[in-house]
């Protein structure tokens, strides 16, 4: 930076510190929708650390929005090579090693899913936080160029009435400068941003220890599944879970240059803090004795679920890592963290433009709180899993030895009608782990409860399996994905119809009192508002397959007002006598603007 910007303070509408999945998606959503901003980081680069790798549905929509899902698809998983999971009774250096106990498909089944290819444009994918954020930190700087500071570390926060003043430390030169901000994003992990307002993490904090290993290493002859993208493997020879992950880059499945290697321990165990004797776990766990494996990094990392006390201080907000933690088990973690920065950036360019009343800055909190709650519950429910199958098995028995560990395991395998329970019990549990592969609802199913969202009493449905999601246009729930066409034909998504920082009305093919209703109330509060009339036959987009009137729930005079993270705010079923004066109370409402 140059000398004479330390001299004096720079000012900015949004600070945003931290510069992993959070910060950086939080720096190009705030690009795409023109506020000005700027993004610190206490670090020289990007992660070095192999953390989470798959992106959910929701979130490639997001990186859509940014510019960034082609580039993520070109360089990630295929699809092909991310179908299945598979649990192992161990991996080499044994007879009975390799043995696949029980697979199952994963998140989508790389788009072989019918379910999951309905609900959104979007595949779920893979790729590493090592290899996503150069990426996202790249789109960031050519979004907002000189705006992306690395190796600049937060030091202090000052909140006054309009401001937040913060001290910034050039860590390259030791040198300190100030920037003025209307509001500051923490998404540090909780490191600096959280303790220095007082917002605290709460929870379960250790359940358990892992520490991996990130290598490179040709396992091909051993990991022959091609279409396999996590492998647990139940090592007899350590008692311990190994859990094997591709990490390419540039080949993927068995053949994959790179891997990450997760071991499990107890949380009394010493083991996992000396590298030597982690890596002696991997090699004796997986069998590979003297194999070639160049270590790049090892890490330690505690299985823990943690929530925020509160998501805001004043002007300050914590997103992602620094609101809640998550073990990686179901990979909620970066995608909860991708979510939380799509609702909360919209609302503060709406609160900056002066369209919406800085209330509704509370609904981010409100909505997101419960929802990455629940997520926390499910990663620590997902890993625990793990567990219970290795106390099931028997191969969890560090009193045993490897080989007593290896007789107990053949019970799966071996035929005799005596186990023929003890067989049925342990694949259910296997089974029953697709709620971690199959979560569906968890990652749509939500619906938001806030100021923000104008509820019409209709009912929730009754308790269903979180693994099933079923498609709704009920207030505070996601736009169902449907395909349309337009008058050339072209293919578009629902999802197409919402950008970034503008609300979307979406009416039946007899709708037009609620384009002239829009086209008034958008005028009047000076929010710009897109409409389109849906329907099979008619009107401004046809809906072909009648996929979104099987799922809209509204008749042909209805209509659905969808904010810009797509999430549904107002629902009219029918035609009403004033929807000008309807349309305007609801986004009034939602603005949190006086009437």
């Amino acid at each position: 930076m140059p000398q004479d910007a330390r001299q004096q303070r720079l000012k900015t509408d949004v600070l945003i510190v931290g510069g992993g999945g959070a910060g950086l998606t939080a720096s190009m959503l705030l690009s795409t929708m023109g506020v000005d901003h700027q993004l610190v980081s206490a670090l020289p680069e990007t992660s070095v650390l192999p953390k989470a790798h798959v992106l959910g549905q929701r979130a490639m929509e997001v990186l859509g929005d940014c510019g960034l899902a082609d580039a993520v698809y070109a360089v990630g998983t295929p699809p092909g090579q991310l179908r299945r999971t598979s649990f192992y009774a161990g991996f080499a250096g044994h007879l009975d090693a390799g043995r696949v106990l029980f697979a199952q498909e994963t998140w989508g089944a790389g788009g072989e899913d019918p379910d999951w290819v309905a609900a959104s444009p979007k595949l779920t994918t893979n790729l590493p936080q090592i290899r996503l954020e150069p990426l996202m930190k790249a789109r960031a700087e050519e979004l907002a160029p000189g705006r992306i500071r690395f190796f600049h570390e937060l030091t202090a926060l000052e909140e006054l009435d309009d401001c937040v003043i913060a001290t910034i430390t050039d860590l390259a030169d030791k040198c300190s400068y100030e920037i003025e901000a209307r509001y500051v994003l923490g998404c540090d992990g909780g490191r600096t941003v959280g303790k220095l307002v007082g917002i605290k993490l709460e929870g379960l904090l250790e359940v358990g220890r892992t520490a991996t290993v990130h290598l490179a290493a040709d396992f091909s002859q051993w990991a022959k599944e091609s279409d396999v993208l996590l492998r647990w493997v139940f090592c007899p020879a350590t008692a311990k879970l190994v859990v094997l992950a591709p990490m390419g880059p540039t080949r993927w499945g068995g053949k994959s240059e790179e891997w990450v290697v997760h071991v499990t321990y107890d949380l009394e165990d010493q083991r996992p803090f000396d590298d030597a004797a982690v890596l002696e776990d991997v090699r004796e766990g997986l069998g590979v004795g003297d194999h070639p494996l160049d270590v790049k990094l090892i890490t330690r990392w505690t299985i823990s679920g943690v929530l925020a006390d509160r998501f805001r201080s004043g002007r300050v907000f914590v997103v992602g890592d620094a609101a809640h933690r998550h073990p990686p088990t179901g990979g909620l973690g970066l995608t909860s963290a991708i979510h939380d920065a799509q609702n909360l950036c919209w609302k503060l360019a709406l609160v900056l433009r002066g369209v919406a009343n800085e209330d509704l800055l509370d609904t981010y909190e409100a909505e997101r709180r419960p929802v990455d709650a629940r997520n926390v519950q499910r990663s620590l429910e997902n890993a625990l899993g793990y567990a219970v199958m290795a106390q099931a098995m028997g191969v969890d028995d560090v009193h045993a030895t490897a080989e007593e560990r290896w007789a107990r395991l053949r019970r799966l395998w071996d035929g005799a009608p005596e186990n023929a329970g003890h067989r049925r019990t342990v694949r259910d549990l296997m089974a029953a782990q697709s709620q971690e592969f199959h979560e569906h609802d968890v990652e749509y199913g939500y619906r938001h409860r806030s100021a923000a969202v104008i509820d019409d009493e209709s009912p929730d449905p009754p308790e269903q399996d979180f693994r099933m999601f079923f498609p709704t246009t009920r207030p505070g729930c996601p736009l169902p994905h449907a395909w349309l066409e337009d008058d050339d034909f072209r293919r578009l998504s629902t999802l197409d119809l919402v950008s970034v920082d503008r609300f979307a009305l979406l009416a039946g093919e007899r709708g037009e009192p609620w384009r002239e209703a829009a086209v008034v109330v958008g005028a009047e509060l000076g929010v710009p508002i897109d409409v389109w009339c849906i329907g099979h036959a008619s009107g401004d987009l046809r809906d072909p397959r009648l996929r979104f009137e099987r799922v809209r729930e509204y008749g042909p005079e209805g209509a659905v007002l969808v904010r810009p993270d797509r999430s549904i705010c107002f629902r009219s079923m029918g035609g009403i006598a004033d929807p000008v004066g309807e349309l305007r109370a609801a986004l009034t409402r939602v603005l949190a603007r006086t009437a």
